[in-house]
């Protein structure tokens, strides 16, 4: 499959089955996040593969809204970042996502990124409600956190007529 071809099947997710995800493809997506471009290669991400129940109904519950259906997930992967190595810790954390999100639906899995990064629980920092959740020190950042699964009810791919080309602005 091309790559563009992968970006239009690309879709979010947010109901999966009961089917687990390989050891296969889970490794196939964490080499993808670990080939993912950084600032000056200094590589800051760390990928937290969750599948333990107990803690993947906790982090549904890590914001306001729009983590819940984590729950259902049969992984999540936390993409935390060493602040101490990287000041573009946010970019480098969001390259990795993309490039899980993408992997993900070339193997035909469900996905879906959950902004972690300026969002709150109850007037709380859901960087911190993560944090304490996993016991992560509070020099790593967490931009987000990709559930996975097989599913159901991926919605069907983009397509080319879809692009709006209004956005691209020539200067010339």
């Amino acid at each position: 499959m091309e790559l563009l071809d992968i970006m239009l099947k690309r879709r979010s997710t947010r109901k999966f089955n009961n089917k687990s995800v390989s050891n296969r493809e889970l490794d196939k997506i964490l080499q993808s996040a670990l080939l993912a471009p950084s600032s000056r290669n200094r590589k800051p991400c760390n990928f937290l593969v969750v599948d333990n129940k107990d803690v993947l109904e906790k982090l549904s519950k890590s914001k306001d809204f729009g983590a819940n259906f984590l729950n259902q997930a049969n992984k999540a992967i936390v993409v935390v970042v060493d602040a101490l190595i990287s000041d573009t810790w946010c970019e480098d954390a969001s390259i990795a996502l993309t490039y899980m999100h993408l992997m993900a639906s070339d193997l035909g899995l469900g996905s879906c990124w959950i902004q972690i990064h300026l969002r709150s629980k109850d007037g709380v920092d859901s960087e911190e409600v993560v944090r304490n959740i996993l016991k992560i020190d509070n020099h790593y950042r967490i931009v987000g956190i990709l559930a996975l699964g097989h599913s159901d009810d991926i919605p069907k791919p983009n397509s080319i007529e879809d692009i709006d080309k209004s956005k691209i602005h020539f200067i010339v």
